[in-house]
């Protein structure tokens, strides 16, 4: 990439930035990101007038494990994903802008990856930094204990593996919904088959679970969460993937789908009329 290139990336991903922070169709996605920090900050509040505790340390690290994959992965990302990154595209042409970037002497590759970066850097502000403050707050109650479980136990090196899992589940679901936002009418549609493939992940055969980017999460998150009866008879156990297939696997996975979508770009044609 020549340094014309460059340039042309970083000016597109500033322009994309302040459109998609300041997107008023993209408010709720700060509600997804901010509904767990208050409910863990209400979980500390509330339980900080019980100093001798209702519950264990364990508890409060089990239920973030729980939190975590129940909502952030299968939820609160997934959905905020959908809504940054197909909308980079589609929005576009929603709002009648996008023959604009088309009569630029840009290259359409160029455009899909400054898109992309743009889209990246709000959903890892939101995301990632959503789980790092609940992490921190669900705990905070136990005061000391959970300083020391923290700094001095455990905790750090989780809320780090949290945070990278957050991060790998942005770059992964915003290169799938780019992608989806550029290639169809209705991406809303491509994202419901995708979200009910990822929601059934742990009934399916082995070989099929591989096939879906939750797989691969769920095998970075430190602590795993139980699944109680009666959906634990039909979960297929599958072997984790260790992280040093999964990070790759993920990012070259991605980085599939972007050149798929840059590919695509090249022969896009805008009809405001569909």
């Amino acid at each position: 990439m020549n340094a014309l290139w460059i340039a042309q990336v970083g000016a597109v991903l500033r322009l994309e930035l302040k459109k998609t922070f300041l997107s008023r169709r993209g408010w709720w996605i700060y509600l997804l990101a901010l509904g767990p920090v208050g409910l863990t900050l209400i979980h500390w509040l509330f339980e900080a007038g019980h100093p001798g505790g209702r519950h264990s340390l364990g508890d409060d690290v089990t239920a973030f494990a729980a939190l975590f994959l129940l909502y952030y992965l299968r939820a609160g990302i997934f959905f905020g994903c959908m809504g940054i990154f197909s909308n980079l595209f589609r929005g576009e042409m929603l709002e009648r802008t996008l023959h604009y970037y088309f009569l630029t002497p840009l290259r359409r590759e160029i455009l899909v990856v400054g898109k992309y970066l743009a889209g990246l850097t709000v959903a890892l502000a939101v995301f990632v930094t959503s789980v790092v403050l609940s992490f921190l707050f669900i705990g905070r109650h136990f005061g000391a204990a959970y300083s020391d479980y923290i700094w001095h136990g455990p905790g750090l090196s989780q809320l780090g593996w949290y945070a990278l899992v957050a991060a790998l589940a942005c770059v992964g679901y915003g290169a799938v919904f780019l992608m989806c936002g550029l290639l169809f009418k209705n991406p809303m549609i491509a994202a419901a088959v995708v979200w009910v493939w990822e929601g059934i992940n742990p009934f399916l055969p082995t070989l099929l679970k591989k096939i879906s980017v939750i797989f691969y999460l769920k095998s970075l998150c430190p602590v795993q969460v139980p699944v109680p009866p009666p959906f634990s008879i039909m979960v297929i156990d599958a072997e984790a993937t260790p992280a040093w297939v999964a990070v790759p696997g993920l990012l070259a996975v991605a980085a599939i789908l972007l050149i798929y979508s840059a590919i695509s770009a090249r022969q896009a044609e805008i009809n405001y009329g569909e």
